[in-house]
């Protein structure tokens, strides 16, 4: 038999639809006199980071935002990124404020996540909004997530009574995705395993929809996957040959139904989840 190629789920098709709206959004709120700017943080000069915040800037161009980008040397002190981010907390300019990760070594990231207004966390990742995600009430939502799906609905990929297996546990994609797939209107059953999850592939190969993320390259082999499963590679992890994803790309696209390229699929989707948690506190500044 020859090999069968699973329908490829282009994060760019799909965040292109994204920006369209958001870029409707912030029309609507520029004819009534109110911009919509996201300020970027780097600590560090990770060329990696580099590369991701100016495609940030780039997206933030696109949808008719303003951008601030702010830049700190790598032995930035702690105080140093507190009192930035204290800056961008009260500038009535900026309504989405993202800390691109990671910082470097010596400075824990949890204390300054927690110290961006969660009424302008672009990333969705204060414990606010992350406590408003578990209750099940409107807020910013984890960008990754968000975007994932988004990218689902793009795509038409059902989740009302699938069985989602989500592999990664971290409350960047994880956790918060295996709450917002469990949430109404989402319905999915879903497992949340790991890479110490026993049997992994006698788990995984029940999923309808089967989500990578969890940081190593190849982790996921067409022996994790049903046949004509729905496969979401998260992971994107830097090898001598390149960028690639948490699952093998090629052996799995033989038995997949459907499945995400890296690059190009979940990234453009987390871009197209910051600008549209920037548009939304933008439209509740506004409001308020």
């Amino acid at each position: 038999m020859s090999p069968v190629s699973a329908r490829l789920l282009s994060g760019k098709e799909a965040a292109a639809a994204v920006e369209a709206e958001v870029a409707s959004r912030v029309a609507a709120l520029a004819a009534r006199g109110k911009g919509v700017g996201l300020a970027t943080v780097l600590v560090g000069e990770d060329p990696a980071s580099q590369v991701y915040v100016r495609a940030k800037h780039r997206a933030a161009a696109r949808v008719g935002m303003k951008s601030f980008d702010h830049a700190l040397p790598a032995g930035s002190r702690a105080t140093d990124l507190a009192a930035l981010l204290d800056r961008l907390n009260v500038d009535l300019e900026v309504d989405g404020i993202l800390l691109q990760m990671p910082l470097p070594r010596g400075l824990d990231p949890l204390p300054f996540l927690e110290r961006i207004d969660p009424a302008k966390d672009a990333d969705g990742l204060h414990p606010v909004n992350l406590g408003r995600l578990m209750l099940g009430r409107p807020g910013l939502r984890p960008a990754t997530p968000a975007g994932i799906l988004r990218l689902l609905d793009h795509y038409e990929v059902e989740t009302r009574g699938a069985f989602v297996v989500v592999v990664g546990r971290s409350f960047l994609v994880g956790r918060p995705l295996a709450i917002l797939l469990g949430l109404k209107g989402r319905d999915a059953t879903v497992a949340l395993a790991h890479t110490g999850t026993r049997d992994l592939p006698d788990l995984t190969r029940l999923a309808d929809v089967l989500v990578a993320a969890v940081g190593r390259p190849g982790l996921i082999g067409p022996q994790h996957v049903r046949p004509g499963a729905t496969v979401v590679d998260v992971g994107v992890n830097r090898t001598e040959s390149g960028l690639v994803g948490d699952v093998d790309f090629a052996a799995v696209a033989e038995v997949a139904g459907a499945i995400t390229p890296v690059p190009g699929g979940v990234g453009p989707m987390t871009i197209a989840g910051l600008l549209e948690n920037t548009v939304t506190a933008a439209e509740q500044h506004s409001a308020g």
